[in-house]
């Protein structure tokens, strides 16, 4: 397993339970994964080297590799490795590669213009009559895209990523798209190219504040199923973006094999995309793993060989799975490391710790980035699911800790 965050913990955990699987080493890992191997996920040669010796199944959680090619340097080694190649990563490396792919194929997305040009992003800001999402084209950890309530907010945010190059390269082009409102969810299907298996609906909540307020962060919980994805809008999303997604790529001469993730906002009855990811979302990967009631290397195998189709429908256990992160105070911006964590013996049973930024020192637990650690539990509803997250959440603690208080709180409303 690459990587070292609470999405990786999550599928390691969920992998380690197969019959099939002996060992599930991590790169590089944190403080509550088991067999960490020391090598940086951009270190592709390395990774390989390791894969190969210890005869392993690869597993790619994070996007930076994904772009990087990694799928395709162990494709080139005989490696079994899961996750899209280079260009299939495309969908989410560039924004830019994924709008005009959605445009050019008809997949339902917001109207949007590119720009690399400041000047010109901001004369074309002020022609509009409607507010705007302003996007870093590059991967920039879940931060670059800024959500606009004004004309003079979009101006800020194109000076933010073009002009004082806040996300590096990332933001050397940007698009400014319609801010559709509406509500947000996530879909995530496992893809062999020819079919994709949707796994269960999930919704995030990127704010760093309660009730959807302040920067956007890699995500401070999520739940799992969501009732905003109803059997029939679901059926919509998997046939109308999914399945068209996987096919226009195989038509471009792409097979997409991996997670394909869409992010979509629900107006008016209709999904539309805001982005692709090409990986497990983190923290939606947590409670989505905690309801799998199946062989999940089962499907990551019959993804890389092509033959998802023989296999039987993903089962899922009918209960709420709730996951509330635990960050430092300061997360998105500037925060403080190296604070020792205590509680883990009193979290309940049922309940799981995936760690994130977390790192093991003479037998203790410090914290070691800005999301620490996801709490996870499940309910017999969504209700008693938030009710045994944050029961959990409160035993852990550590100086900095800081995390919201209102996950899953958006589908008990819709409910």
């Amino acid at each position: 397993m690459i990587g070292s965050g609470g999405r990786e913990h999550a599928l390691s955990w969920k992998l380690s339970q197969s019959t099939k699987v002996d060992t599930v080493f991590t790169a590089p890992g944190n403080g509550g994964t088991l067999n960490n191997v020391s090598i940086d996920v951009n270190d592709l040669d390395g990774l390989a080297d390791f894969a190969q010796k210890n005869n392993c199944f690869t597993v790619v959680g994070p996007e930076d590799p994904l772009a990087a090619g990694i799928v395709d340097k162990f494709n080139k080694k005989n490696l079994k490795v899961f996750g899209p190649s280079q260009k299939a990563a495309q969908l989410e490396s560039s924004k830019i590669w994924a709008k005009d792919f959605m445009k050019r194929n008809d997949i339902p997305t917001a109207r949007f213009e590119i720009f690399e040009n400041a000047q010109k992003a901001i004369e074309y800001v002020k022609s509009l009559d409607y507010n705007v999402v302003v996007k870093a084209d590059g991967l920039a950890a879940g931060k670059g895209v800024i959500v606009c309530n004004s004309n003079d907010e979009a101006i800020s945010a194109i000076q933010t990523i073009l002009v004082k190059k806040t996300f590096g390269d990332a933001g050397n082009r940007i698009i400014i798209e319609e801010r559709i409102d509406g509500i947000e969810a996530s879909y995530i299907a496992l893809s062999d190219g020819d079919v994709a298996i949707p796994m269960a609906s999930s919704q995030d909540h990127k704010r760093i504040f309660d009730n959807d307020e302040g920067p956007n962060t890699g995500g401070m919980g999520a739940y799992s199923p969501t009732p905003i994805i109803d059997d029939s809008l679901a059926k919509i999303i998997q046939e109308q973006i999914i399945e068209k997604t996987i096919h226009a790529m195989k038509a471009e001469g792409i097979l997409f094999k991996g997670f394909l993730y869409a992010g979509i906002m629900i107006r008016d009855g209709k999904p539309f995309v805001l982005e692709y990811n090409v990986r497990m979302g983190d923290p939606e990967c947590q409670p989505i793993t905690m309801r799998m009631d199946f062989d999940l290397f089962d499907y990551f195998v019959a993804s890389v060989d092509g033959n998802l189709s023989s296999l039987p429908p993903a089962l899922w256990k009918s209960q709420s799975a709730v996951c509330v992160v635990l960050a430092s105070k300061g997360y998105p911006e500037s925060y403080s490391k190296n604070d020792e964590i205590t509680g883990f013996d009193s979290v309940p049973d049922g309940a799981m710790v995936f760690h994130a930024g977390t790192k093991k020192s003479d037998g203790k637990i410090f914290s070691n980035g800005g999301r620490v650690m996801g709490v996870t539990a499940l309910g017999d509803t969504l209700n008693s699911a938030i009710k045994n997250a944050y029961a959990a959440s409160e035993k852990i603690s550590w100086s900095h800790k800081f995390n919201r208080k209102d996950i899953g709180q958006k589908g008990l409303s819709y409910l």
